[in-house]
């Protein structure tokens, strides 16, 4: 079973680090990028890995109850 999760991160992600995470809903902010998405836990642990491969500070990750459909990637 999957959750929607939230995961925070220091700065604002250029082109290349979007692509790394494309297929998770990317939201680039002034100051932190938030990666969003549906995962399972093991999904989960592959994204954290991914942070902590690209030297991304890891700020935040939470889950959040599902409002309604996500928008996925494209």
């Amino acid at each position: 079973m999957s959750n929607y999760y939230e995961v925070r991160v220091l700065g604002s992600l250029g082109p290349a680090g979007r692509e790394a995470f494309a297929d998770l809903v990317v939201d680039v902010e002034p100051t932190s990028t938030v990666l969003a998405g549906d995962l399972e836990q093991a999904e989960l642990h592959a994204l954290l890995d991914r942070v902590r491969a690209l030297g991304l500070e890891l700020v935040e990750v939470k889950q959040t109850p599902r409002l309604g459909p996500r928008p996925r990637p494209t």
